[in-house]
């Protein structure tokens, strides 16, 4: 996918953070899009540098320290919807915790309704220095991520480097890291060695490896709202 020019009012409304549907049948004309399940969203982001409503989702590998096993994004591709955000667990706000809260329930969901099979959740970390293995379990514990379930992949690569690639270079999210001194550290958490000004954006991504929805807001989105997209595009 070309990389695209980031709106500015998007990019104003998505870097909030310091740590920061209609029915439809796969490929109907009620549908918008030949290739996508739910109706094109209300916002347009087709000028955005990452990717949105309506294209392949860029296919990544990370390593899962947990199975120990390296994920692909298109693994999934003709059995699984997926679910993906990206964090770090030292976030110093809460807006981490919110994006994993939400996919959380989303797979909590998932189980009730019994299409759990069919579902995929994948949560990246952009700072493997501090997040370990040790690290990632700590807060999927705190967070009550149901690892066990086998749906659930904590990514991590091997280095911060390979991370801003990913999440900057393959997705296009702009990712920094910001030390004391810098102009974007922020003094009110000053027990942070470093931090991350980013985009707190949730992927929703159908089963044959398109976008159907990017929520820029994740952090701060209607649980409800999430779950019912996801639950149609699945079940689709």
């Amino acid at each position: 996918m070309d990389r695209r020019t980031y709106l500015g009012t998007v990019g104003i409304a998505g870097l909030t953070s310091v740590a920061g549907c209609l029915d439809g049948v796969l490929g109907s004309e009620e549908s918008g899009n030949p290739d996508t399940v739910l109706e094109p969203p209300e916002t347009d982001l087709s000028d955005a540098s990452h990717p949105s409503y309506g294209d392949e989702f860029p296919a990544v590998s990370v390593p899962d320290p947990f199975s120990g096993e390296t994920i692909s994004t298109d693994q999934f591709e003709g059995e699984r919807a997926m679910l993906m955000t990206f964090v770090y667990t030292n976030c110093p706000d809460g807006m981490c915790p919110a994006l994993t809260l939400r996919l959380r329930r989303a797979q909590e969901v998932a189980a009730d309704e019994g299409y759990g099979d069919e579902a995929a959740f994948l949560e990246m970390t952009f700072d493997p220095e501090r997040d370990t293995e040790d690290a990632i379990r700590s807060f999927a514990d705190q967070q009550g991520v149901d690892l066990d379930a086998e749906n659930w992949h904590f990514l991590r690569p091997e280095s911060y480097d390979e991370a801003k690639e990913i999440v900057d270079g393959t997705y296009g999210l702009p990712l920094k890291k910001c030390h004391r001194g810098d102009e974007c550290y922020t003094d009110e958490y000053e027990e942070l060695e470093y931090m991350f000004p980013h985009f707190t954006h949730i992927f929703l991504v159908n089963k044959q490896g398109i976008v159907e929805r990017v929520y820029s807001n994740g952090a701060s989105m209607e649980i409800s709202r999430l779950i019912d997209d996801f639950e149609t595009v699945v079940t689709a």
